[in-house]
């Protein structure tokens, strides 16, 4: 088990985390989805998270921003990491950010959530992300378009198709065509959300093969079929 609660501290629904979580030193989470939005500001210690929003090597002070329904992997570094975790549904574009003092978001937290969320939306800054590697590279390939063909690609970055899907699974936890499959849903489930077009022009401007083909997918991801989505989202 690689998350280790720190009971002592306040708890909140939603997140899947304590507020206050200790990440055992060398454990390892495999990919896994949280259904609600949340950032996770590291205390001390270290960890490298490969997920939705990319690769990211977490320090002190560093942020890792989770959208709702992103999924991720987590390797703890062999000092282990203590984390406050921050019901944050923001909709930043970055997946990782700083605080240059987060101490002062730590003791806040347990005493006023809403203290402290104030002062964590005044200190965030976005930081770069350490993705260099072809794994990387194609992860936000596949974010900025889950239509890339994985044979082009690997064959215009010199790789063997097996290589990247076996190097790729290492990485981030899926294969590329999972992660793929994913960004794509991902896309629907925050357009169904955000925008009153019909689900079938949808379905055809995400590239899904038709409109059944969207829900399916939407409702693997989120647990909801769309015109629930929408509706939750009305109501919220």
């Amino acid at each position: 088990m690689t998350l280790d609660p720190d009971r002592s501290g306040p708890q909140f629904g939603g997140v899947g985390h304590s507020l206050f979580q200790t990440l055992t030193a060398g454990g390892r989470m495999e990919r896994h989805r949280h259904a609600h939005a949340y950032a996770a500001l590291v205390l001390s210690g270290g960890y490298v998270e490969a997920g939705d929003r990319g690769r990211f090597r977490a320090s002190p002070g560093q942020v890792l921003i989770h959208g709702a329904w992103e999924s991720h992997m987590d390797a703890v570094s062999a000092s282990g990491a203590v984390v406050l975790n921050l019901p944050f549904a923001d909709p930043v574009a970055f997946g990782v950010g700083r605080i240059a003092d987060p101490d002062v978001v730590a003791r806040a937290a347990r005493r006023d959530m809403v203290e402290a969320l104030g002062l964590f939306r005044e200190a965030l800054t976005p930081a770069s992300d350490d993705g260099g590697d072809w794994p990387d590279l194609l992860a936000a390939a596949l974010r900025r378009g889950p239509d890339v063909g994985l044979e082009a690609w690997a064959a215009g970055a010199g790789l063997a198709p097996e290589t990247i899907s076996r190097g790729f699974r290492q990485v981030f936890g899926t294969t590329p065509r999972r992660y793929r499959a994913e960004q794509r849903a991902l896309r629907a489930a925050r357009a169904l959300q955000r925008r009153e077009d019909p689900p079938a022009a949808l379905a055809a401007e995400l590239g899904f093969a038709d409109q059944a083909h969207m829900s399916r997918a939407v409702a693997a991801l989120t647990g909801l079929p769309p015109g629930r989505l929408r509706v939750k989202s009305v109501q919220s």
